[in-house]
């Protein structure tokens, strides 16, 4: 079984892997897709489950712990940072599907009239 070392080290890869892909650098984030959504929350998940499994000693008697769990809180403050430039993206891709739908609904009640009067 991985020590608690070695599941932040792997957290934090996978979590700044799927930031970068969100945001890299200092950019506000593109659209993001239901699987980067799925994968972060995954690895929040995941990291909260194994700091509740093995609940710390404070101050921590191993120096590489504290390290990448300061880099993980670093990280969740960097996803803090971007929901509401994600949530305002997603807001703008609701109602440009809205949009959408409203149109197909108008061909498709135009077409059943169509088919009506002939």
């Amino acid at each position: 079984m991985p020590s608690l070392l070695e599941n932040m080290r792997d957290t934090n890869r996978r979590l700044g892997y799927w930031l970068d892909t969100i945001a890299p650098g200092s950019d506000p984030p593109t659209l993001v897709t239901p699987e980067q959504m799925t994968a972060l929350l995954s690895e929040l998940l995941r990291a909260g489950a194994g700091l509740r499994a093995r609940p710390l000693v404070s101050p921590s008697v191993d120096p590489e712990l504290d390290l990448e769990l300061g880099t993980y809180r670093r990280l969740v403050e960097r996803l803090r940072d971007l929901m509401p430039s994600i949530h305002s993206h997603l807001q703008a891709e609701r109602a440009r599907l809205e949009v959408q739908r409203s149109r197909v609904q108008a061909a498709a009640e135009w077409a059943r009239a169509s088919r009506q009067t002939l």
